[in-house]
């Protein structure tokens, strides 16, 4: 009965184990999402194309930094649903006429 007597860890979120403070990762992780919800809502018309690559294109060089120096799995998790949603963007951004017109 040795785990009654062991003190249970605070509960800091949904996934996120560490119990500390991420704020580079948690920017990070807002940036992607943002930039990739852009990019996801603009791929639809033809006449935002730079707009829809543009955001794509940051999004998914954030997500990939944010990948490389994420330290719990929420972090990881939500920037692989922005990653997604950039590089869709990115590529009907660029299908439909690409970053430079």
């Amino acid at each position: 009965m040795a785990q009654i007597m062991r003190p249970t860890k605070p509960r800091t979120g949904l996934l996120a184990t560490d119990g500390k403070p991420h704020p580079l990762q948690d920017t990070l992780l807002a940036v992607t999402l943002v930039l990739g919800i852009l990019a996801l809502a603009t791929a639809s018309f033809r006449g935002l194309h730079i707009l829809t690559s543009w955001a794509g294109l940051l999004g998914v060089l954030t997500g990939g930094y944010g990948q490389f120096v994420s330290e719990t799995t929420r972090e990881r998790f939500g920037l692989v649903v922005g990653l997604g949603a950039s590089a869709l963007g990115l590529f009907f951004g660029i299908s439909h006429g690409g970053l430079f017109g």
